[in-house]
């Protein structure tokens, strides 16, 4: 696809990133030259120095021959002025970022829709979803329901109490005959498995399983997890994923959010009715201490400082806070984070990235997710007739060799893959792959 890429910093360039792994052709419109050129001499992309809500600019990125356009500047009015006027001189489909979650009512929507924006995003809110799904489920690192929960994918960090260590893949399997999972990947030491049978589960590996809603509390006790009720929280600060998150967490649980700006303190006494709003650097060991650390069930740290909020996660674990999530923008600083123990890490741009690929591909994939940490993709794509894949046993097609089906959605009940498993037109298959391959394996289901 040809895909025009809007931005005026960091968003931009990384969700370009990402679309050039899957070989779509990308141009990259800011009006930063320095940073234009920093990121062309490293990347196969065309680059246009201008402002993206004009039209000679547009003109000249090839807006009429263009797929996409995405426009992810922090000006959202810039966002949606370049999709209206991108749409009018050419443009397939359009999508832009937002901060103002009104604008995501169907009824609104609708109106821009109808003004030539195709579809909004806001990583803000994605991100507190996000948190919400996690403090729902306690035990599990990451996320990602799949048919609306027919099937799942947990990412579970393995220690000293999980039950599969030093033990192959087959023998968890041949011990739990009635236990229905698959591991679709491991992540150890920085780099990434496509297990086997043969694989061996060992101390720290970050482990990427896809299980049924049935088997969910079983599989996380063979991990060696246990769900536990949050009820005390604190958000470390009051940026707009902790206003976020904090609108829906106030309404259940008890939460209290601290932030050391007085205007940001004062916007949230506004809107938080039910929250404890704290002046103050969450950086502060003493101010933690009186705010009750020691007591936390659960600590969320989403200040616009990735460094504070990694420094504040560590200060929570030394306090044996049992569910600690961390907001780290910085993508180099994830696998950093993940090493020192913060497991329940949140990026706005892999977030972001998700949404814009998962619009993009809407024809062909059901759900695409980028799995944080790792670079690697998880997706959900519906089989269509006479599609490759249907035509023999799953170990007998030959997919590319990073890939692994970790199960299936027939008749609104999910299955686990096996090597005999026959796919079927219409069903929904959960797909797990490197950036590379994702046009291939689309191929397979098409």
């Amino acid at each position: 696809m040809n895909i025009i890429i809007a931005g005026d910093g960091e968003l931009g360039y990384h969700v370009a990133k990402f679309l050039i792994k899957e070989n779509h052709t990308i141009t990259v419109i800011d009006k930063d030259q320095f940073l234009l050129k920093a990121f062309e001499s490293y990347n196969d992309v065309l680059t246009i120095q201008g402002a993206s809500n004009s039209a000679s600019t547009l003109k000249e990125a090839g807006i009429e021959n263009a797929d996409i356009l995405v426009s992810v500047l922090h000006d959202e009015n810039i966002n949606i002025t370049t999709c209206i006027l991108g749409k009018s001189l050419g443009a397939k489909k359009t999508i832009a970022r937002i901060d103002n979650v009104e604008y995501l009512d169907p009824k609104n929507t609708e109106v821009f829709n109808k003004l030539g924006v195709d579809a909004l995003v806001c990583p803000e809110k994605i991100a507190a979803n996000e948190i919400i799904k996690l403090i729902k489920q306690a035990a599990a690192t990451e996320i990602i329901d799949f048919s609306g929960g027919l099937l799942s994918l947990f990412l579970l960090k393995l220690d000293s109490k999980s039950l599969v260590l030093n033990k192959t893949l087959l023998q968890v399997a041949k011990e739990n005959p009635d236990l229905h999972f698959r591991a679709v990947a491991i992540h150890r030491d920085s780099k990434t498995i496509i297990p086997s049978g043969n694989d061996i589960f060992k101390d720290g590996d970050m482990a990427y399983v896809i299980t049924q809603p049935d088997d969910i509390d079983r599989l996380l006790k063979l991990s060696g997890k246990i769900n536990f009720k949050i009820n005390k929280i604190i958000i470390a600060g009051g940026s707009r994923i902790g206003r976020k998150s904090a609108v829906v967490l106030q309404n259940y649980k008890n939460v209290t959010v601290i932030d050391k700006s007085d205007e940001r303190v004062e916007q949230l006494s506004n809107i938080l009715t039910d929250c404890m709003i704290v002046k103050g650097d969450v950086r502060n060991i003493d101010l933690l201490l009186e705010e009750g650390i020691e007591n936390t069930d659960s600590f969320i740290a989403v200040t616009n400082s990735s460094e504070t909020n990694i420094i504040t996660s560590l200060l929570a674990k030394k306090f044996n806070v049992k569910r600690i999530i961390t907001l780290v923008e910085n993508i180099e600083f994830i696998d950093i984070a993940q090493k020192v123990g913060l497991d329940a890490i949140i990026n706005k741009k892999l977030i972001t990235a998700s949404y814009i690929t998962n619009f993009i591909l809407s024809e062909k994939v059901s759900t695409l997710k980028y799995l944080t940490g790792v670079d690697a993709e998880v997706l959900e794509l519906i089989v269509k007739a006479n599609a490759p894949i249907t035509k023999k046993a799953i170990y007998e097609v030959n997919l590319p060799k990073n890939v692994i089906i970790g199960g299936y959605i027939r008749n609104n009940k999910g299955y686990i893959a096996l090597g005999n498993s026959q796919i079927k037109e219409g069903d929904k298959v959960v797909v797990f792959a490197m950036p590379t391959d994702i046009e291939e394996v689309i191929s397979f289901f098409e």
